[in-house]
């Protein structure tokens, strides 16, 4: 259930503070995965209806991090990592946030339903809405495997770039959209891990708070086994190609040696950094999904040069 936040006196709302409201990193990884979407389509876009595609997807993420916020200002005032966001901080109301959010919302559906097709615009539409009341108002204070669930959020993006290009669905954006709903929960899992105070006393109930650190590294060892039959079954695909494949193979394997390698550690090691490993593995977990939709955008150009060279043999 939602917690009241104290108000808070209001600040000077700076450029930077509306910036933090749209979660930038969030919306980078949204906007370069729907981008791998359009490049990797069977048919070409106009580059003008592309990036104001593009515009508005990211607008929609703006909007999606804006009633994040919003909604989640209770819990983020009492967690390290989130407490000096615009709103526990008071630079910015919680209904002015809302406010924004929802005329950022209905601006990047209606915009992607002129500028692209209609399917895009209802996929963006059903993005937003499962993120901000499925996944925040719901699964993230009432289970733990709000993460596994919620993450069908994040994956949508490339399928939301495939279908701005090729107004239709297809097996391709189904498989990146598994990757990603796939890679979602050992990336946040390990977050959790290292973070595990924070979710404890916002009272969100993360897998690590739930069920333990020994059981949540097995379940990020689970699904990151998981993740290597779909990567491999991409780069294998029409999308795909000897980088994709070659990335994935060495991704894969460097992204379960770490996954193993945390399922080795104890609960009680404390020397140093107790958590090093997980914030490796966090960090990697990044790479990792950067490189395997990358290495689908090198196949795209690698494709026409292998093409040339073939008469040659």
């Amino acid at each position: 259930m939602k917690r009241e936040l104290t108000a808070t006196p209001a600040a000077d709302l700076g450029v930077n503070d509306l910036l933090v409201l749209l979660k930038p990193r969030v919306m980078s990884l949204v906007i370069f995965t729907a981008l791998v979407g359009m490049v990797v389509a069977p048919v070409s876009i106009h580059p003008v209806i592309g990036l104001a595609s593009l515009a508005f997807i990211a607008i929609g993420a703006g909007a999606s991090g804006t009633l994040n916020m919003w909604w989640d200002a209770d819990v983020d005032s009492m967690m390290r990592r989130t407490r000096n966001r615009p709103i526990p901080c008071g630079k910015i109301s919680a209904d002015d946030a809302r406010l924004m959010g929802l005329w950022l919302a209905g601006l990047a559906v209606v915009m992607l339903a002129l500028a692209a097709n209609l399917l895009a615009a209802g996929l963006l539409a059903l993005t937003i809405f499962y993120y901000v009341v499925i996944y925040t108002m719901w699964l993230k204070r009432t289970t733990p495997q709000n993460i596994v669930i919620g993450g069908a959020a994040g994956a949508l993006p490339p399928v939301i770039g495939w279908v701005a290009a090729t107004g239709a669905l297809a097996l391709e954006p189904v498989l990146m959209f598994a990757l990603i709903f796939l890679w979602t929960p050992p990336h946040f899992w390990a977050l959790s891990l290292f973070m595990h105070d924070d979710y404890a006393r916002a009272r969100i109930p993360m897998l690590t708070v739930v069920r333990g650190e020994t059981v949540t590294r097995r379940y990020i060892l689970g699904y990151t086994c998981a993740l290597v039959p779909v990567s491999l079954m991409m780069a294998l695909g029409s999308v795909g190609g000897p980088m994709s494949l070659s990335l994935a193979i060495v991704m894969n394997g460097v992204f379960l040696l770490g996954a193993v390698n945390l399922v080795r550690r104890t609960d009680v090691e404390a020397t140093g950094d107790r958590y090093r490993a997980e914030r490796k593995f966090f960090r990697f977990s990044l790479v990792y999904l950067f490189l395997i939709f990358a290495g689908l955008i090198a196949d795209v150009f690698l494709r026409p040069l292998a093409s040339s060279w073939l008469p040659l043999f």
